[in-house]
C-alpha cells in the first residue's frame, strides 16, 4: 500500500468513527412505563406530554425529575370502582378502575381493532383463539399488531389464552414459528413482500390474519361460533351508534392514520431521528461545515437513513386547548364503546356457561389431593354438559371444552372452595348468579334462541359516572431537593436523569399511596401463587426447574446470542411436550372409549359421545400436523404429514416397478370348511394412500392427511403405518433437522406404542365422517353343500342395507355366488336380503350366510341365515331378510393379513333364531323362564336405544331382528307349547296359526255372533286381519317366518302388540294348536308379557325399507 492510500484510508476512518474525546454521540431512547394494572390510556398521555416537554422550545414549568418522581411515589392506584385524577406535564390525567362487579380493565381501544378487522373477521379470529389454534398476525406495523392481539384477547373473558403469546415477534425469533403448540404472535410484514412468499412451517391449524389488507386465512374443519350472525348482528349495532362501519375502514379511519404514523420505516425516515427539535432547520445549516456533522451524515447514509428539512413543532397552541374537551369527550365515546362490546362478548359465555357448575366434578377432599391426583382425574362431566346444549352449539362447545383455557378455567373453580376466587372467576359467577335471581335465561337449556345483553346501558353509565366526577386527586408535582444545575433542559434531548433524586422514595409521607401499593403487592403474590397452583405437577416442577436454572445463570442470553445449542434445547422442550401431550390424548381416547364400549355390555354409564369422540381424533389429526410440522427442513405444502406420504409413496412406487411386491401378489384365497373363498384383502399404507386420493370429495391436502389417519385408525393400522413410514431413515434424515420429534428415536418409539393403545378399541371415524364417498364392496353367498346343490340353476339377487342407506338389488351370476360393486357409503351393514327367481330343476338352495366386506376399511359383516330358499321347502321362502354381525379381525402374527375374512365362528348349521323348524332348533329349545327374560332384555334394549343421543342410537333393526332382538324373543314365546310337528303331514308354523286366526275371526264378524264382543275388542281384531292380510298380499315371496318377522315389526311400530296378543289368546284355536302347559295359555306369563310391550308405546320406531317395502296399509 502507498502513502497515498494510507492517508485516503485515515480520511476515510476519520470520518467514519466516533471519536469520544471531541464528539457528541447522539442516540435515541424509548420510554417506557410500567404499571400494576393496564391504565394504557394514562400511560400513553403521560409519556405523550414527557415527550412533548423535551421537543417543545420552552422548558417544562419544572424538571423532569418532578413528573416522575410524582408518578413514581405519589400516584397512587385508584380505590376498585373509582376515578384518580394526577398531573401530567401539561395537564392533568384521568384514570378510572372498574369494581369487583364490572369486567376487568382492559383498556386497548377495539374501536382500531374493528376498523382494522371488520366485525365478521374479528369474530371469526376471535373463534380460532378460543379452540386454541395457530394465529399468526401480520402486518407492516408494529403497533397494529399490538393493537389487535391485546383487542382480542381483551374479549375473552372469563377465559385466559394459556399459550404462547408473543404480539410482537423478533426477527431473530422467526424459528419460533416452527414451535407445534398453539400460539398467537404477530410478524411483521416487509413492504412489497407477497403472502405467497411467506413460508411457514405449518399451516394446517394455522388462522393467518393479513391486518393491512383485511384479509384471514381459516383453518380446514372450522367449527362456526354458536348463534354467529345474530352475535355479528348486536355488535354492530353498538358499532353503529358510535359511528363505526361493521366492515371496519381500514384506509380511511382517523386511528388507522394515526397507527400508520406510527410505523417502523416512518420513525426511520421522519426527517428527525426522534432527537431533534423544531428549530432543527437553523441548527442544520449553522453546522453545515461542521465535521462532526459531517461524520454522523456519513454513518446516516451507511444505514439509510435521511437528513433534510422538517416542519418545526410549536408549543401549546390556543386550539389544542380549545379541542382538550373534545379529546375527552372522544376519551369518554372510547371507554363506552369498549365496556359497551366487551358486555356483547361477555354476554355469549354467560348464556353458554350458565349451567356449568352443574357439571364441575368435585372429586377430592382437599387441595394437596386434588393437586397430586389431577391428571387421573376428571373435573368436568363434559358428555352430560353436551347432551343438555342446543345441537347448533355442539361442533364448537365439543372442541371449546377439550382447550387449555376451559380446562384452567374449571380448575380454578374447583380451587375456589379452598382458596379465594380468581378475580375473573368471581365477576363470572355473580353475573350468572345475577341471570338466575332476575330470571333472565330461558328455562329450556336446549334452547337456541339468542339473547342480547341487557346490561349495556348500565355499563356504560358507570364508565361515565367515574370518566365525569372524579373521586380522587394525586398531590401535583412539586419541585425536589435537587442541586443547582442538575435538571438541565436541553431542547429536542432526553436528559440523564438523576438517580438519587428519584431513589430518595416519597418525600410527604403520603399513607395512603403506601397502603395501596403494600395491598396490591399482597394481591400479586397471592395471584402468582394460585396461578402456580393451578398448573398441573408435570408443568410445575419444570417451571421451578427453569426457575432454578435461571438463578443460576443470571445473565439470560440476548436475542442475537441464540446459538444452535440454545435453540436445540428449546426445541426438545417442545419434543418432550408433544410426547406428553400425545399420551394424554390417547390415554383420553382409550380410557373413555372402552368405558363406552362397557356400557354396551352392560357395566358402568358412558362418558363419552360420538360427537365427544371425534373432537378427541380430529385433536389427534392435529397433533400429528404439529408432530410433522416440528423441525422440518422445507415446507412443502400446508401438510406436512402428507407431503412426508407422498414422497414415501413416490419412493416405493419406483422400488415396485423394479421389484414385486409380496403383498400385491395374485389373489390368493383361503377355504373354510364350507367352501368359502374370499379373497385376500391387500393391505399397506400405499394401498390405503390410493384409496384416500381416489376420494374426489377431499379437496386438499390437510383433509387428505385428516381422511388417512382415521381410515388408518378404523382399520387399525396407524400406529403400523407409521412405523413403515418412519422406517426409511433416509427420507426422515432428508426432511427434518436434527432435533425434530421424528428423528428423536425414543420419544418416537414411545408416540408410535401410545397409538398402537388405540387398537383395542372398534372406530369408525372414516365411515362415520365422510358419508357422500363411493366404497367399493364386495359380497359373496355361501351355501352349505354338504345339505344341499353347491350349484343353483336359479339366478340369485342380493342387496345390503346400512344405516346410511341401501345398494338396492343387485343380480348375482350364476355359479359365481360373488359380486364386487360401488356403492354410496352405507355406514356400518345392518341388513341383507337374498333371494332367487326359483327357476330351473336345481332351484333349491340352502344358504348358510353372506359375507360383505368394505374393500377400503376392510370391515366384513357376517349375515347368518342357515335356512332353505325354495318352494316346497321350509317354509316355502324365495326371500330372506339377514341381520349381519361385524367381525373382528383375526389374531394373526402376520399384520399385513390382519383384514382378511377371519374363521367361521359358528357352526355353518347354526340359525340366527330358534325356530322349531330350523336345523338346530329341534333340539335346542329354550325353557320358559329363559324366554320370559330374553323378552325383558330386548325390550330394555329399546328402550335404552331411545334413550341414547339420537347420533348415537345405532341401528334399531338390529335390536328388533337380530339374535337377540324382539323377534327372535316372540317366536320363542310362541312356540313355546306349539303343536307344530305331524307325522304324515308337513311341519305347521306360527303363521298357519295366526292365518287361522285371521279365518275364525272374520267368520265369526260376517255370523254376527258378536253380542258379548265389545265395540273397542271388534275393532282391534278388524286392525289384526287388515294387517295379516296386507303382509299375505305382499308381493314378496318372504315365507311363513318372514311374515311372522314383518307382522311384529309392524306391530311394534303402531304400538299394536299389546293389543294383539290378546285376541290370539281368547282364539279357540289356541286349544287345538297349543299344548296346556304353553305360555300363550298361562294368563300369568301373558298380562306381564303385555305390560312389557306397553313400554315401548312412548318411542317412535322407524322402520328400514327392507322390512316394509311392498307393503301397504
Amino acid at each position: 500500500m502507498d502513502e497515498g492510500d494510507a492517508t485516503s484510508l485515515n480520511k476515510l476512518h476519520c470520518c467514519s468513527s466516533y471519536d469520544m474525546s471531541r464528539d457528541t454521540l447522539y442516540v435515541s431512547k424509548a420510554l417506557c412505563l410500567i404499571t400494576p394494572l393496564p391504565f394504557m390510556q394514562a400511560c400513553r398521555k403521560f409519556l405523550t406530554q414527557l415527550h412533548r416537554a423535551v421537543s417543545s422550545q420552552q422548558p417544562p414549568p419544572l424538571p423532569l425529575e418532578s413528573y416522575i418522581h410524582n408518578i413514581l411515589y405519589e400516584v397512587p392506584l385508584p380505590a376498585p370502582g373509582r376515578s384518580l385524577k394526577f398531573h401530567g406535564v401539561y395537564e392533568p390525567i384521568v384514570c378510572q378502575r372498574p369494581s369487583p362487579s364490572e369486567l376487568p380493565l382492559a383498556d386497548y381501544s377495539l374501536k382500531q381493532v374493528f376498523e382494522l378487522l371488520g366485525v365478521e373477521n374479528l369474530v371469526q379470529v376471535f373463534t380460532c383463539i378460543l379452540l386454541e389454534m395457530q394465529i399468526l398476525l401480520y402486518s407492516q406495523d408494529y403497533q397494529r399488531l399490538m393493537t389487535v392481539a391485546e383487542g382480542i384477547t381483551t374479549l375473552l373473558f372469563p377465559f385466559q389464552w394459556q399459550h404462547v403469546y408473543v404480539p410482537i415477534l423478533p426477527a431473530s425469533l422467526l424459528h419460533f414459528l416452527d414451535a407445534p403448540v398453539p400460539y398467537l404472535m404477530g410478524l411483521q410484514s416487509k413492504a412489497g413482500t407477497d403472502r405467497s412468499k411467506l413460508e411457514l412451517p405449518q399451516e394446517a391449524n394455522l388462522c393467518f390474519v393479513d391486518i393491512d389488507n383485511h384479509f384471514i386465512e381459516l383453518p380446514e374443519d372450522f367449527p362456526q361460533f354458536p348463534n354467529k350472525l345474530e352475535f355479528i348482528q348486536e355488535i354492530s349495532a353498538v358499532l353503529l351508534q358510535f359511528g363505526i362501519p361493521p366492515e371496519g375502514s381500514l384506509h380511511c379511519s382517523e386511528s388507522a392514520t394515526q397507527l400508520k404514523s406510527l410505523a417502523l420505516h416512518d420513525l426511520v425516515n421522519d426527517k428527525k431521528n426522534g432527537n431533534l427539535p423544531g428549530d432543527a432547520l437553523a441548527v442544520f445549516e449553522l453546522l453545515q461545515g461542521n465535521a462532526t456533522l459531517e461524520r454522523l451524515q456519513a454513518l446516516a447514509k451507511r444505514t439509510g437513513v435521511t437528513v433534510g428539512r422538517m416542519p418545526a413543532l410549536g408549543g401549546s397552541t390556543v386550539k389544542e386547548k380549545d379541542s382538550r374537551l373534545q379529546c375527552e369527550e372522544e376519551e369518554l365515546r372510547e371507554a363506552t364503546l369498549n365496556v359497551q362490546v366487551r358486555e356483547v362478548f361477555a354476554n355469549r359465555f354467560s348464556q353458554m356457561f350458565a349451567d356449568y357448575e352443574a357439571f364441575v366434578i368435585q372429586s377430592a377432599t382437599d387441595l394437596e389431593s386434588w393437586l397430586t391426583n389431577r391428571e387421573q382425574m376428571h373435573n368436568f362431566d363434559k358428555a352430560s354438559f353436551l347432551s343438555d346444549q342446543p345441537e347448533p352449539y355442539l361442533p364448537f362447545l365439543s372442541h371449546f371444552i377439550e382447550t387449555q383455557m376451559f380446562a384452567t378455567f374449571i380448575d380454578n373453580k374447583i380451587m375456589s372452595q379452598w382458596e379465594d376466587k380468581e378475580p375473573l372467576l368471581r365477576v363470572f359467577d355473580s353475573r350468572i348468579e345475577k341471570m338466575r335471581l332476575y330470571n333472565v335465561r330461558i328455562p329450556n337449556l336446549r334452547s337456541s334462541n339468542y339473547q342480547k345483553s341487557t346490561i349495556l346501558k348500565e355499563s356504560a353509565q358507570s364508565i361515565e359516572q367515574r370518566l365525569m366526577k372524579i373521586d380522587h386527586t394525586a398531590i401535583h408535582p412539586h419541585l425536589l431537593d435537587m442541586k443547582i444545575g442538575q435538571g438541565k433542559y436541553e431542547q429536542g434531548f432526553f436528559p440523564k436523569l438523576q438517580a438519587d433524586v428519584l431513589a430518595a422514595g416519597p418525600t410527604n409521607n403520603n399513607r395512603w399511596a403506601s397502603r395501596t401499593g403494600t395491598a396490591q403487592r399482597r394481591k400479586d403474590r397471592l395471584r402468582q401463587h394460585s396461578e402456580h397452583l393451578g398448573l398441573d405437577n408435570d408443568l410445575r416442577e419444570k417451571y421451578m426447574q427453569e426457575a432454578r436454572s435461571l438463578g443460576k445463570n443470571l445473565r439470560q442470553p440476548k436475542l442475537s446470542d441464540l446459538s444452535p445449542a440454545v435453540i436445540a434445547q428449546t426445541n426438545w422442550k417442545f419434543v418432550e411436550g408433544l410426547l406428553k401431550e400425545c399420551r394424554m390424548k390417547t390415554k383420553r381416547m382409550l380410557v373413555e372409549k372402552m368405558g363406552h364400549e362397557a356400557v354396551e355390555l352392560g357395566h358402568g354409564e358412558a362418558n363419552i359421545t360420538g360427537l365427544e369422540e371425534n373432537t378427541l381424533i380430529a385433536s389427534l389429526c392435529d397433533l400429528m400436523e404439529r408432530i410433522w410440522s416440528h423441525g422440518l427442513q422445507v415446507k412443502q405444502g400446508k401438510s406436512a404429514l402428507w407431503s412426508h406420504l407422498l414422497q414415501y409413496q413416490e419412493r416405493e412406487e419406483k422400488l415396485e416397478q423394479t421389484a414385486v411386491s409380496p403383498v400385491l401378489l395374485g389373489p390368493e384365497r383361503r377355504k373354510s370348511e364350507t367352501g368359502l373363498t374370499m379373497p385376500f384383502l391387500r393391505v399397506s399404507l400405499i394401498q390405503d394412500m390410493r384409496h384416500i386420493q381416489n376420494v374426489s370429495e377431499i379437496k386438499t391436502d390437510v383433509g387428505r392427511a385428516r381422511g388417512w389417519i382415521r381410515l388408518s385408525l378404523e382399520k387399525k393400522l396407524l400406529s403400523q403405518h407409521l412405523k413403515q413410514l418412519l422406517s426409511n431413515q433416509a427420507l426422515t434424515k432428508k426432511l427434518y433437522k436434527r432435533y425434530a420429534f421424528l428423528r428423536c428415536e425414543e420419544e418416537k418409539e414411545q408416540f408410535l406404542y401410545h397409538l398402537l393403545t388405540l387398537n383395542t378399541v372398534d372406530y369408525f371415524c372414516f365411515t362415520s365422517v365422510f358419508t357422500t364417498i363411493m366404497i367399493p364392496y364386495r359380497a359373496v353367498i355361501i351355501p352349505i353343500k354338504k345339505l344341499s346343490n353347491a350349484i343353483t340353476t336359479s339366478n340369485p339377487w342380493v342387496s345390503v342395507s346400512g344405516e346410511l342407506g341401501d345398494s338396492g338389488v343387485m343380480q348375482i351370476p350364476k355359479n359365481v355366488l360373488e359380486i364386487t360393486f360401488d356403492c354410496q357409503n352405507l355406514g356400518k351393514l345392518t341388513t341383507a336380503q337374498i333371494g332367487h327367481d326359483n327357476s330351473g330343476l336345481l332351484a333349491k338352495w340352502l344358504v348358510d350366510c353372506v359375507m360383505v366386506r368394505n374393500e377400503i376399511t376392510g370391515h366384513t359383516y357376517k349375515f347368518p341365515c342357515g335356512r332353505w330358499l325354495g318352494k316346497g321347502v321350509d317354509d316355502g321362502s324365495l326371500e330372506r331378510i339377514l341381520i349381519g354381525e361385524l367381525l373382528m379381525p383375526c389374531a394373526d402374527e402376520d399384520l399385513s393379513k390382519q383384514c382378511r375374512t377371519p374363521p367361521l365362528q359358528r357352526s355353518p348349521t347354526q340359525t340366527r333364531r330358534l325356530s322349531i323348524t330350523s336345523l338346530a332348533g329341534r333340539n335346542n329349545k329354550p325353557n320358559a323362564g329363559q324366554i320370559q327374560e330374553a323378552i325383558g332384555e330386548a325390550v330394555n334394549n329399546i328402550v335404552k336405544h331411545f334413550h341414547k343421543p339420537e347420533k348415537e342410537r345405532g341401528s334399531l333393526t338390529i335390536l328388533l331382528c337380530g339374535e337377540n332382538g324382539l323377534v327372535s324373543a316372540l317366536e320363542q314365546f310362541f312356540h313355546h307349547g306349539f303343536k307344530s310337528s305331524r307325522i304324515f303331514q308337513k311341519n305347521v308354523f306360527v303363521w298357519d296359526f295366526i292365518e287361522k286366526a285371521v279365518a275364525y275371526f272374520e267368520m265369526t264378524d260376517q255370523i254376527g255372533d258378536t253380542e258379548e264382543e265389545t265395540e273397542s275388542f271388534r275393532s282391534m281384531y278388524k286392525v289384526f286381519c287388515h294387517y295379516v292380510n296386507a303382509i299375505n298380499v305382499t308381493p314378496r315371496n318372504i315365507g311363513k317366518d318372514g311374515k311372522f318377522q314383518f307382522l311384529v315389526c309392524l306391530g311394534a311400530r303402531d304400538h299394536l302388540l299389546p293389543q294383539w296378543i290378546p285376541l290370539l289368546v281368547e282364539c279357540p284355536l289356541i286349544t287345538r294348536m297349543y299344548e296346556e302347559c304353553a305360555l300363550l295359555r298361562d294368563h300369568l306369563t301373558v298380562n306381564p308379557l303385555i305390560r312389557v310391550l306397553q313400554t315401548i308405546h312412548e318411542f317412535n320406531i322407524t322402520l328400514e325399507s327392507s322390512l316394509v317395502k311392498g307393503i301397504t296399509l
